[in-house]
């Protein structure tokens, strides 16, 4: 049997990690195309409408913040699933996945010229101190997982109190420029100066976000850890066990919130559990999702679901960059010109059109075409990216004594 040094097969993937993929991209491509409501001067932004009021609190309740910490999860599942196939196969993971962060944070210069809210440098920076645990157990991940979560509120307090004046880039008429000049230059300027100013040393983000994503990335490093998404069926009672506790959290910290921001409590100084509501009610929704899964229904939708998230990254980038034409200077110039609900539906609308893209896609290739890309340049390998016949040969129905020796040989080979 072959050894050879290459990634995980595509028939290997695990269906309900696409799946959620796929959705906590719709919520990526709602909130970025939502933040464009936002981006110019303050008094062009007035949208009264009662559907723009429903979208925007549709976005707020299940989409904001809840789709990035998803994915954020998803990403450290992903990381500790290419992590074992590398250490399988006796090569250095801190070499290979250093070189393959490398390589994300030169995806996330291009997305960040293009997009003012990029997540990848994030993702990139954050994927190597997460190297520090691949040799660590289970136990240990998921401790330092909790204690991460438990200092979130007091973290965000502490920051909050700290108060820096920056640069407000996207609502600074001089910075502004540059974004409606239709220069490339100017435009790839503004966007680099947003992400410096606004994600990279802006405390709440450059330190609070951080440690919500690290947690997030930590946690999926220990599903791995214990074949959580693969047990899914034989974990049904816990899953609908952790709906309703997630359910209840949520809704608790939700009203609890609002009552304190309404009276004025001053706890907010040294507690602030917002996160904790973020990420109570992405759980809530994660499972929920599961469950669904679990229960073989929406399978249509799920399938659609699932092939998107199979190209992650290249719908990921195709949104940011699509975005750039159609609100930029570079573009149509339309910017924060039109109401909230055009933006949410926009987004709805681009990311439909993707799903069929991505079946199309994935119908003739094996991978998109920028997971193509880092694959090969992370192996250093050409791998095919047209599906061959073999490829598309239909799958046939063995033994379960089959089955348990082929999954024996494919152990030993991949």
């Amino acid at each position: 049997m072959s050894n050879s040094f290459q990634p995980i097969e595509e028939n290997k993937r695990t269906a309900i990690v696409d799946i959620l993929r796929g959705w906590a991209l719709l919520g990526v491509v709602i909130g970025n195309y939502s933040d464009f409501f936002h981006i110019g001067l303050p008094s062009s932004a007035q949208d009264n409408s009662v559907l723009s009021h429903m979208l925007a609190a549709v976005n707020e309740i299940f989409f904001a913040a809840k789709s990035w910490t998803l994915l954020t999860i998803l990403f450290g599942y992903g990381f500790a699933v290419l992590l074992n196939n590398v250490a399988s196969k006796g090569k250095n993971p801190v070499c290979f996945f250093g070189w393959r962060m490398t390589l994300l944070f030169m995806f996330a210069f291009i997305d960040s010229a293009f997009w003012l809210g990029d997540i990848l440098k994030d993702y990139a920076f954050l994927g190597l101190i997460l190297l520090l645990f691949y040799k660590s157990s289970a136990k240990t991940i998921l401790i330092t997982c909790l204690l991460l979560f438990l200092m979130i509120p007091f973290i965000a307090a502490y920051i909050n109190n700290i108060h820096m004046v920056y640069p407000e880039i996207s609502t600074s008429p001089e910075y502004l420029k540059l974004f409606y000049s239709g220069n490339w230059f100017d435009f790839f300027e503004f966007n680099l100066l947003a992400s410096y100013y606004e994600q990279i040393i802006v405390l709440g983000y450059a330190i609070t976000a951080h440690v919500v994503m690290f947690a997030c990335m930590l946690l999926g490093f220990y599903a791995q850890k214990i074949n959580f998404f693969n047990r899914l069926h034989e974990l049904k009672k816990q899953l609908k066990t952790t709906l309703f506790i997630s359910l209840f959290t949520a809704l608790s910290l939700g009203v609890f919130l609002k009552f304190a921001m309404v009276n004025k409590l001053t706890f907010f100084s040294y507690f602030n559990p917002f996160y904790w509501l973020i990420l109570s009610t992405m759980l809530f929704i994660a499972t929920g999702i599961c469950l669904l899964h679990c229960s073989s229904k929406l399978k249509t939708i799920f399938n659609y679901f699932r092939v998107s998230g199979k190209m992650t990254l290249t719908n990921y980038m195709a949104q940011n960059i699509l975005a750039a034409f159609i609100f930029s200077g570079i573009g149509l110039n339309i910017s924060n010109s039109m109401p909230y609900w055009f933006y949410f539906s926009l987004a709805i609308s681009v990311f439909i059109i993707q799903l069929f893209i991505s079946k199309w896609w994935l119908s003739k290739y094996n991978y998109g075409p920028v997971e193509w890309l880092w694959r090969v340049l992370s192996y250093g390998k050409l791998f095919p990216l047209k599906k061959t016949e073999k490829n598309n040969l239909p799958i046939i129905t063995i033994s379960n004594e089959n089955q348990k020796k082929e999954s024996a040989l494919e152990t030993i080979k991949y």
